[in-house]
């Protein structure tokens, strides 16, 4: 009886690769979206009566996601265990910050999940919102400047290159701004690859020291400190940490909690740092208000606000307002930064494109009176 060989080393291999592909497609990051998705639907499963336990598991079986239904198979494998909705939670610290985590954990002993849950969804719109506002205004500002840059670079390697041996007839007479730029010309045709080389070294440089410890303060310091940037980005993390102080406490979260949640959620260390010295005079027996008023950036109207807050005891109220009223006005802000960057980024595109032409343009005028 003849043997049959079977050569699986190829099947194996498709197999093995496809797995790999396979591996490689699967996400595990979870988006701000699919978390405000998540969010909506189990605070919309929880307010009409249906328990914990049966909306995870209607969730995990409705996404279509892959990455949020394995998500939701490991909530629904803790709660199952026993484990509270708040721990399960806090074991994926990408997705669940510790301000959700924390309020989901005080509305567990309260019995008003839905409710925390929908102001969770509430605050995540807005701060994707205003994501989608700062985005806005600064996307147009830098089509432009990139665009600009093309045009110079552009002009300076193709068109003036073309006219080098035309203009050398009147190196005398032609007029400053083309001999500077002939000469930029010049210097970028044959020393191309070195420049490129030292402006991608810089930007390593750049992008090593602003992930460095001292460049990261440094940096976050001047946001804090140029007049032109101070109002945008105080009004920001303003605006982010007392959205989430106004939550919490009104939430039933402990101050200590609330003020440890706000270190995370702004990005800046300075401010951070402001955070962590409310919180020591808050856990040394004083308020929040002492620690507001001894930062050199924050406005006297928050200072004294907070201050009134805390005395009446409806702090949280005068938080959302303060959070509330910075929104607006860092919209209202950001508005009218992109208002006016847009007429001067193209005044600035105009002058620059003018200057290539009038350069190229009035040699040619005189060599054409030459001839004549």
């Amino acid at each position: 009886m003849a043997l049959e060989i079977k050569d699986t080393s190829t099947r194996d291999a498709s197999g093995h690769l496809g797995a790999l592909l396979g591996i490689l497609s699967r996400r595990t990051r979870i988006t701000a979206r699919e978390r405000m998705f998540f969010t909506e639907q189990l605070a919309l499963l929880l307010a009409t009566g249906v328990s914990l336990h049966a909306a995870l598991q209607g969730l995990r079986t409705q996404t279509d996601n892959e990455a949020l239904a394995r998500l939701i198979e490991q909530l629904f494998s803790d709660i199952a265990e026993g484990k509270t909705f708040s721990y399960a939670l806090s074991r994926h610290p990408g997705v669940f910050s510790r301000t959700y985590v924390n309020l989901i954990a005080a509305s567990e002993q309260g019995g008003f999940m839905h409710q925390v849950l929908s102001q969770l969804l509430e605050m995540d719109e807005k701060r994707e919102q205003l994501r989608a506002t700062l985005v806005s205004a600064l996307s147009y500002p830098a089509f432009l400047i990139v665009f600009s840059l093309g045009v110079v670079a552009f002009v300076l390697v193709v068109v003036f290159p073309k006219f080098g041996a035309l203009f050398s007839a009147i190196q005398d007479q032609l007029p400053v701004t083309t001999v500077m730029l002939m000469a930029m010309s010049g210097f970028l045709m044959h020393y191309w690859m070195p420049l490129l080389g030292v402006l991608v070294g810089a930007a390593v440089a750049a992008r090593y020291w602003i992930m460095s410890p001292a460049g990261a303060e440094r940096l976050d310091r001047l946001k804090l400190d140029l007049p032109g940037l101070r109002g945008i980005f105080v009004k920001l993390y303003l605006l982010q940490s007392l959205r989430v102080m106004s939550l919490s406490l009104a939430n039933g979260v402990s101050i200590v909690d609330t003020l440890a949640a706000c270190r995370e959620v702004v990005g800046n260390i300075v401010f951070q740092r402001f955070i962590e010295g409310v919180e020591t005079r808050v856990q040394e027996g004083g308020g929040i208000a002492p620690g507001f008023q001894a930062a050199g950036f924050i406005p006297a109207t928050v200072e004294q606000m907070i201050t009134v807050g805390e005395e009446t005891g409806n702090l949280p109220t005068v938080m959302a307002r303060l959070a509330d009223h910075y929104e607006r006005e860092l919209e209202k802000r950001l508005k009218a930064l992109s208002r006016m960057a847009e007429p001067i980024m193209l005044l600035v595109m105009g002058a620059v494109v003018g200057l290539l032409v009038s350069s190229l343009i009035l040699p040619i005028f005189k060599l054409s009176r030459a001839v004549h």
